[in-house]
């Protein structure tokens, strides 16, 4: 049931992103294909230029982009002769840390920067600063694992209950009340969280405090877990591999870490007409509505968590890739042009359905092709 679920997700955001007007999807070719060092090959990566792309290149941050940027670096350096991406999955907040610190390239994270964070970039980036580039879009899953219940409905107080431990047992009233019908099982809540600073967790509490702001007072701008008990876990791999193990657990994580372990994720009542399912056809719906809050080159977005929109998944982020505009190192900047004009291209967004991600939407997509051949 669980292989035939996570093939329905694929399929199904296969064919509805294109009707939410995102770049349209289509599967990834064989790396058999690949001509190295002419910059071209056939299959999900047949456009990619390498241009004047050389030796190594260093990033590091977001794990919930990883599924995404194991692709990218595997179709570039099929492609590319003699270069090598190296990047990272060690969270959102160390790949800033390592960015403003000179240790690599561009770092990957969930959420923009932070004002004192761009200030930190100009010690680095001579004559420029670090710029927020929207890369990849997706759901944040809500993943559980609970014998006999494969539909499951919450909303975003008990969402905010659940990881505050204010409700502690599965057949709780409120989420009882949600699931008319379900058999619930008396076990205790098993949450997990981010051990690590996470721009996921980010995303979760910015949620959870513009959809339900009367259950959780949390800061909705920090990286790391604010609340009480439950368990940690790092990166989204280490608590998705704890929901699966764990009976009656509950995390967060990307997609694509629910789809390629089977995990039951649950629906969201938002207060639209019917529930909805994390898949990249809905937050594709939300992230559509993005808007562009950043100045300049700096294309930081605002999201909508509170999204009531029909088929609309608001728990939703946007990874950004995070460059300097000016001042990148001249040893690396040709190569760091290069693989960021593949992995915003059409070519490289294609790729994204295949791991459980959504392109971003083509207007967006369309201000970061223009943006990524003036970094100097």
């Amino acid at each position: 049931m669980k292989l035939q679920r996570k093939n329905g997700l694929r399929a199904t955001a296969l064919g509805a992103l294109a009707l939410s007007g995102a770049l349209a999807l289509t599967a990834c070719g064989s790396d058999d294909n690949a001509t190295p060092g002419n910059g071209t090959k056939t299959g999900a990566a047949s456009n990619v230029k390498c241009d004047d792309a050389k030796g190594q290149l260093l990033a590091a941050g977001s794990t919930a982009q990883k599924n995404a940027m194991d692709l990218w670096v595997k179709n570039f350096q099929a492609a590319c002769s003699g270069v090598e991406v190296n990047y990272q999955a060690i969270g959102s907040g160390g790949g800033i840390t390592k960015f403003n610190q000179g240790q690599v390239a561009f770092a990957g994270s969930d959420s923009a920067l932070k004002p004192e964070e761009v200030e930190e970039s100009k010690k680095i980036c001579k004559g420029g600063q670090g710029i927020n580039l929207p890369m990849v879009g997706g759901p944040v899953a809500i993943g559980y694992n609970l014998d006999g219940v494969d539909n499951l409905v919450l909303d975003s107080s008990t969402l905010a209950k659940i990881f505050d431990s204010k409700i502690k047992k599965w057949n709780d009233e409120a989420i009882a009340k949600l699931n008319p019908g379900v058999k619930l099982p008396d076990t205790e809540i098993q949450a997990f969280h981010r051990s690590d600073e996470s721009g996921t967790t980010q995303n979760l509490h910015k949620y959870l405090s513009e959809a339900a702001p009367a259950d959780w007072k949390h800061d909705p701008k920090s990286k790391s877990w604010l609340a009480p008990g439950g368990q940690a876990a790092n990166g989204s791999s280490g608590v998705a591999a704890q929901v699966k193990q764990t009976q009656g657990s509950i995390g967060y994580f990307e997609l694509s870490y629910a789809t390629s372990q089977s995990i039951d994720t649950v629906k969201l009542n938002t207060g639209a007409a019917a529930p909805v399912e994390a898949t990249t056809e809905n937050a594709s719906k939300a992230i559509a509505a993005a808007k562009i809050k950043g100045t300049g080159n700096d294309l930081a977005l605002s999201l909508d968590y509170k999204t009531k929109a029909e088929g609309a998944y608001p728990i939703i982020l946007v990874t950004y890739e995070i460059a300097c505009d000016k001042g990148n190192k001249a040893e690396t900047l040709p190569t760091l042009k290069a693989f960021l004009n593949y992995t915003v291209s059409d070519e490289g967004q294609k790729v994204l359905a295949e791991a459980g991600y959504a392109p971003l939407p083509a207007e967006i997509a369309a201000k970061v092709r223009e943006i990524v051949p003036t970094l100097a």
